[in-house]
């Protein structure tokens, strides 16, 4: 057999590295290229100032929040399934690091350093083993109130921690809301009125740029007229805090310190960062994949967060994941491939090796200002006025979860919220009074026209429908619409006890996305408190007579078609 020619070599080698890029969602052409450079750009104008303040918000120096931008993305296109996903330091999991590691470790201290990059490290062996075992599904114990009342009463959190920066005045860390907001009131007039008026007047800037210019890079100018300000009217001798020197150059390659004591009292804050960070990445990410057209495998997310995180730890980087924000700044700038998160990166080490004495006078008050204005849609009032007319039960989980997460804690918020859902659900079971058949959430039923695409489908819910088995529903009627998109698919009820609210947002959420080019989605046999569940949030139109060709599917003459509303 000849070798090949040199022209022939020529060409096989772009082939080949064109098929392993390929094969990491990253296409060589002049299009997507120059989309992914203007979207990395973009993102990377805007993950400098935010990391840099989530570094703060969990108790670290700012260099860290731009550490902890580099290497985690670089790993994260390499090995994720998601194309937009800006992963980097998140609001969430910062403030879980500052609740986690100041238990045992003073603030800002070498070891709070230390100790923070080893439950980085500890977060990706959770995770990338909880991908390996291809345990994506534990995600869906955190049921929709509970997720909807942590996060309302963590931005509540979030943005009272910052309250110190914003004015100028120290108050004792504390994850009780209650003690910060006495502290700050103890503190009130000792307030730094200059510091005061930067960061108010940083917060109206966000606010103001946000609605008449949203595609400005709105932190950035805050930071760079406010530095400008501090710098040229020399406030930092009035009291103003700033950043200060910002240390230059690449983290380097070292070993996080490895404390198997304090590796036994940081597990709790790692399992919570594990399944937090996972369920904000993986909610974003597949979001816009629906928009994007592709699929994002949970599995393969897990394994790319857990070894982003892992291997971040050998360059001094906390926990990072996907973040809401920037994933969508990501892909309104146009990001097509992870070749987007590459070019995020490499902005990040420019600005490490040549553009950090810029920061020296960026006032804190500013970064407090970015975090705030960042949290603030966090706060979910309208799935409080939802629950309100559709489920006073599942109201109810939701303030219990919000509730003990403002007045016991981050990591103890999560544990009381899915305690309160598994005892409910259990409760559920235990009121029935009869034996039901389908333990499996679904069992197909049978096609009038077996082999016939257009054919109708009709698949069997379970007998209940709930936060644990809600996200399999979404799967099961996604694959079979798309198998048979022209033809109606019915979903019998004749068996189902109960639907709560992780179900009803569950086939709300899948009717948005079939929208009107998806199949009709027709109910049929549901009664009781579920029917009267979906009826209040205006998913049931008025009973009618069944398509003929899903009469003989269901077994009976009528039932309901499913209709899309507003939340």
């Amino acid at each position: 057999m000849s070798a090949p020619t040199t022209a022939e070599a020529s060409v096989a080698m772009p082939d080949a590295k064109a098929g392993l890029l390929r094969s990491l969602g990253i296409e060589l052409d002049r299009g997507s290229l120059s989309s992914d450079l203007v979207a990395g750009l973009t993102t990377a104008v805007m993950l400098i100032p935010q990391g840099m303040g989530y570094a703060m918000l969990a108790g670290l120096p700012p260099i860290y929040g731009l550490y902890s931008a580099l290497l985690p993305l670089v790993v994260y296109a390499a090995l994720g399934s998601s194309r937009q996903l800006a992963v980097g330091p998140v609001a969430m999991v910062s403030l879980l690091v500052a609740a986690g590691v100041g238990a045992i470790a003073e603030t800002g201290s070498d070891a709070f350093v230390a100790y923070a990059i080893l439950l980085a490290l500890m977060v990706g062996v959770l995770q990338a083993g909880m991908g390996v075992a291809r345990l994506g599904f534990l995600v869906n114990f955190l049921s929709h109130p509970v997720i909807s009342g942590f996060t309302s009463a963590a931005a509540i959190i979030i943005g009272a921690s910052q309250l110190k920066h914003l004015m100028g005045v120290s108050i004792p860390r504390s994850s009780s809301v209650v003690e910060v907001f006495s502290g700050a009131a103890a503190h009130a007039a000792e307030t730094n009125l200059v510091t005061f008026a930067i960061g108010s007047g940083a917060i109206a800037a966000l606010v103001l740029l946000k609605r008449y210019a949203p595609k400005a890079p709105r932190a950035l100018i805050v930071v760079v007229a406010s530095t400008l300000v501090v710098w040229g009217f020399g406030l930092y001798q009035q009291g103003v805090g700033i950043v200060g020197d910002v240390p230059a150059g690449l983290p380097a390659l070292t070993l996080p310190t490895m404390n198997f004591e304090v590796m036994r009292e940081l597990l709790p804050t790692a399992i919570a960062i594990s399944l937090v960070g996972f369920m904000e990445s993986v909610a974003v990410a597949k979001r816009f994949a629906r928009q994007n057209g592709y699929e994002v495998n949970a599995n393969r997310e897990l394994i790319g967060l857990g070894l982003a995180n892992l291997l971040g730890s050998f360059t001094s980087a906390f926990p990072t994941t996907g973040g809401f924000s920037r994933t969508a700044v990501n892909a309104q700038a146009g990001a097509k491939t992870r070749l987007a998160g590459v070019i995020t990166a490499a902005v990040v080490m420019l600005t490490l090796v040549a553009l950090t004495p810029l920061f020296h006078f960026l006032p804190k008050a500013v970064l407090a200002a970015i975090i705030m204005t960042a949290v603030i849609g966090l706060i979910d009032l309208e799935e409080v006025r939802h629950l309100w007319k559709v489920s006073r039960r599942d109201l109810g989980l939701l303030g219990l979860t919000f509730v003990a997460t403002l007045g016991l804690g981050i990591e103890e918020g999560i544990l009381v919220g899915v305690g309160a859902s598994l005892v409910a659900l259990v409760g559920r079971r235990l009121s029935q009074r009869r034996e039901l058949p389908g333990a499996d959430l679904w069992r197909a039923g049978e096609a009038l026209e077996a082999g016939t695409a257009a054919a109708p489908r009709g698949l069997r819910l379970a007998t209940q429908v709930h936060f644990g088995n809600a996200a399999d529903l979404k799967e099961r009627c996604r694959a079979e619409a798309a198998a048979s998109p022209e033809a109606p698919l019915l979903l019998d009820a004749s068996q189902t006890i109960c639907i709560d609210a992780s179900g009803e947002a569950a086939l709300r959420e899948l009717l948005t996305e079939l929208g009107d080019r998806g199949p009709a989605l027709w109910i049929s046999g549901l009664e009781g408190a579920g029917r009267d569940l979906l009826q209040r949030a205006g998913l049931l139109e008025p009973a009618s007579e069944l398509p003929a060709e899903l009469r003989e599917v269901a077994g009976r003459t009528q039932g309901h078609r499913l209709v899309a509303t507003a939340h």
